[in-house]
């Protein structure tokens, strides 16, 4: 398996072992399609690696049947790999569409208890990888101060893994991440008046 070679390597006091294992944080920002896709990616690695994994949906609502909900739920009941956790919260697409405009006062209260959940899970060391999908708009609404987040990823212990995709992440989270992908667009079916369709959008 070939294997990428860093750039530099820091004066930090770590062997090559310890660098290669520390923990990450992940962001997948961006306009453009493929910020979850990705992250879901990364979970069938994980998967593969049989390490428990923990799905937080913050943004699609409890209806909305993502494909890569029903094939990680199966692959992590196989007993083959790791295990998988699913969590919704919230109301839905709405959200996205609404942003700060109308009455979002129970939308805010279910992000929030759904960051204090990952704060838990965090604390007990719970899940190896965690995939805070959409986890950038309730930061961005201001519903979930990015600071707190910032400092609670920076003294998680153990070595779990984070992944937080959605448009607009903030620039102070960027800052705090090892790896930041910004998917930008160039096309897109919907440009042309195309809608979503099955095994594409979900």
């Amino acid at each position: 398996m070939p294997q990428g070679q860093p750039t530099t390597v820091p004066d930090d006091g770590l062997t090559t072992r310890q660098r290669r294992n520390r923990p990450l944080l992940f962001v997948h920002t961006g306009i453009g399609k493929g910020k979850s896709t990705a992250a879901f990616g990364l979970a069938l690695r994980a998967w593969n690696q049989g390490w428990p994994i923990g799905v937080f949906q913050f943004v699609k609502s409890a209806k909305w049947k993502v494909g890569e909900e029903n094939a990680l739920k199966v692959l992590g009941a196989s007993g083959e790999g790791g295990t998988v956790a699913w969590h919704k919260m919230g109301e839905g697409w709405s959200w996205v569409q609404r942003g700060l405009h109308g009455d979002n006062a129970d939308n805010e209260q279910k992000a929030r208890e759904g960051w204090e959940q990952v704060k838990r899970d965090l604390a007990a060391e719970t899940y190896k990888l965690y995939v805070l999908d959409e986890f950038a708009y309730p930061m961005h609404w201001g519903w979930i101060d990015t600071d707190e987040v910032v400092e609670v990823m920076r003294n998680r212990p153990g070595t779990q893994h984070v992944v937080i995709t959605g448009r607009n992440a903030p620039e102070k989270l960027v800052e705090a991440a090892d790896l930041v992908t910004d998917m930008s667009k160039v096309k897109h079916p919907m440009d042309a008046g195309q809608k979503g369709q099955r095994g594409i959008e979900w």
